[in-house]
């Protein structure tokens, strides 16, 4: 099955630990968090600290069909919610029957090396496009993720570190089955 999610270790070791450093830096971010009885929040913060666009080259990097993966507090529980965008192929009511094509020429998700890319303003220009995309909104399990700490200071960032490797592991295994199903 692929990851979906993983943590980049060895280019963070290589850079000098830039998540620990971006954690540190960024405390801030974590401040309505000191205390909470749920760790939730908490884990959102880290987890969102450590993909990009805020950590470029992401401390967790995402598979290439993941266009996006966000950890959230869901309002009516506090459960914490994963919402993920993932490219998807044509649904079978535009890819088994052509006709409504029109010989126009329509494309999907552009790919180099790969990496599914938004088309550019020329190829728009000549060419239309329909990239379908899976919208997904699942809960995760709370119950391995670390306790908040009191305020900031030494066990912040390893209970950052920890929080986003638990959710890499849930994000794994809730979109994993997914993810396989749409390489294969």
């Amino acid at each position: 099955m692929p990851s979906v999610a993983w943590i980049d270790r060895q280019y963070d070791r290589e850079s000098g630990g830039r998540f620990a450093a971006h954690v540190v830096a960024a405390g801030k971010e974590f401040a309505h968090c000191w205390g909470d009885v749920s760790p939730v929040g908490f884990a959102c913060v880290a987890w969102r600290l450590a993909t990009a666009p805020h950590l470029d080259p992401g401390y967790v990097r995402l598979h290439r069909r993941v266009l996006s993966a966000e950890c959230v507090r869901n309002e009516w529980d506090g459960s914490l919610t994963v919402q993920a965008r993932l490219v998807a192929p044509w649904p079978e009511a535009l890819a088994g029957d052509r006709v409504w094509q029109q010989d126009r020429g329509w494309r999907g998700w552009p790919e180099t090396f790969g990496q599914f890319l938004q088309p550019s303003q020329e190829e728009l220009s000549r060419v239309p496009h329909v990239r379908s995309t899976l919208s997904v909104d699942a809960p995760v399990p709370l119950g391995a993720l670390p306790p908040v700490p009191d305020g900031p200071g030494p066990a912040m960032v390893d209970l950052a570190e920890r929080a986003v490797t638990v959710l890499v592991r849930e994000v794994n295994e809730v979109l994993g089955p997914m993810l396989t199903r749409l390489e294969a």
